[in-house]
């Protein structure tokens, strides 16, 4: 039987927690979670089962060889523009440690059936840690709170690296994660010009990341939820003659209320012609009455993003026109994920959506179906993770893979975008919905806003 982690124990608890929360009163906030204070940064637990789990899967890959992993470096305030952007770790780091800690390097090793795991940490300056908060030891707690037994000094790595090249060690193959994070980082390009076998380590990592484990499962579905209480946040506060960015207030005060890290990417929320806009983020348009309003947004929650789109009007009432745009958008949303299944392709899934759109349109959108690249410009939608555009795109759909599915028709001329985005959980027979708490007939958003004009 496998052993109750942190994160297992915490949604076995959490419905107890929300009960008692509830009968003071109060309502606990979706993304709560027990505090670690001798942890940095967000203070979340480790998951130290599947760490451990992830680090020994990647060493069977491997074989042979010494992995290098640095962490993220601490911010420098004086020169970074940091307004909107708190520390945030390196994926691979994160995954193989869960930490959120600054400078750090996880060095592991394997040679047949011999492994070594070691992690190196700078050591704690108290005077800084006024200016800076907690940051790890290479010292007994952390060898605890990480599950990684053995822990050392930063400045014992330069010699383990000397191993590596010169030593006992030499003539192992070297895997680094060789990205542009990495590119500053001295030790990985000496490395990499040092004539060694070096390797590029996150080809094998994508592939690990790519199918999510049971506590990635469990982070997305936080994430996802607090991200559906923002926007339900957004379409109640509604009116016209609203500012776009008071909208935004409105659905980033859901995220943080309920717990949310930081955003998973900048909001959108485009009115009227804004909503034709894909990528549009500046927010500053006032509404107005019969606006469509498109809001693509979404929380992070322990380093892993929902991706969520809805599309309401301002003052609570589609129009038959508005109406029949959204519900050809939605038909081809639902095809998409009818066909969810393993074995099928996002490619596939997004040449479903637009037969179904070119079966339904009708004169929709005159002379040409509103499938046509005219009108839906973008792709039906890509896998999530800790990153909002994840790893594994035009990978063959398995169990445990998180994908987006988000067609739109944008009909530049009337000033009426529609995009419907849902985040669905692969399973063996076939997808699950994760942010269907948000609504998305529009009968149900006409509920949910009061119907209002």
């Amino acid at each position: 039987m496998r052993t109750l982690t942190s994160i297992a124990l915490w949604a076995l608890a959490a419905p107890l927690l929300r009960l008692a929360a509830q009968s003071s009163g109060v309502s606990a906030p979706i993304g709560a979670y027990t505090v670690v204070p001798e942890l940095p940064g967000m203070g979340r637990p480790v998951d130290i089962v599947a760490t451990a789990a992830r680090r020994r899967a990647l060493l069977q890959r491997i074989g042979r060889g010494a992995v290098l992993i640095p962490a993220a470096h601490e911010r420098n305030i004086e020169q970074d523009y940091v307004q909107d952007n708190d520390f945030r770790q390196n994926n691979t780091f994160y995954y193989f440690t869960e930490l959120e800690t600054q400078d750090a390097w996880l060095v592991m090793t394997v040679r047949g059936d011999t492994t070594e795991t070691l992690l190196f940490l700078p050591p704690r300056v108290p005077s800084q840690e006024r200016w800076t908060g907690l940051r790890l030891g290479a010292d007994t707690v952390a060898a605890r709170l990480s599950g990684i037994a053995t822990l050392l000094p930063i400045d014992s790595l330069d010699g383990r690296l000397r191993r590596l090249r010169f030593g006992a060690l030499r003539g192992l193959p070297v895997y680094v994660p060789l990205d542009p994070s990495t590119r500053e980082e001295s030790r990985v390009s000496d490395l990499a010009f040092s004539g060694g076998d070096v390797r590029n380590l996150l080809p094998i990592v994508d592939s690990m990341r790519a199918v999510k484990d049971a506590d990635e499962i469990t982070r997305l579905r936080r994430a996802v939820d607090i991200s559906v209480a923002g926007h339900i946040a957004a379409m109640r506060a509604a009116r016209p003659g609203m500012y776009e960015y008071e909208l935004e207030a409105a659905l980033e005060d859901g995220f943080r209320r309920n717990g949310a890290d930081r955003l998973g990417y900048p909001s959108i929320v485009g009115s009227g012609p804004n909503s034709t806009t894909l990528h549009y983020d500046v927010n500053r348009r006032r509404t107005e009455n019969g606006d469509l309003v498109v809001i693509d947004a979404a929380a992070e929650w322990g380093q892993y993003t929902a991706d969520v789109t809805r599309t309401f009007p301002i003052n609570g009432k589609f129009t038959p026109r508005q109406k029949a745009i959204y519900d050809l958008v939605l038909g081809a949303q639902q095809a998409a994920f009818d066909s969810v299944r393993p074995g099928t392709t996002m490619a596939q899934l997004d040449g479903i959506a637009r037969a179904y759109m070119r079966a339904h349109s009708g004169t929709l959108c005159g002379d040409r179906t509103c499938d046509d690249r005219e009108y839906f410009n973008h792709g039906l939608g890509h896998p999530i993770g800790m990153d909002v555009h994840d790893v594994g795109f035009g990978r063959v759909l398995e169990p445990g893979m998180v994908i987006t599915l988000e067609p739109g028709i944008y009909l530049q001329t009337e000033k009426l975008g529609v995009r419907i985005e849902d985040d669905v959980l692969v399973t063996a027979q076939g997808g699950e919905w994760l942010s269907a708490g948000a609504p998305r007939t529009t009968d149900a958003i006409e509920r949910l806003m009061g119907g209002r004009r």
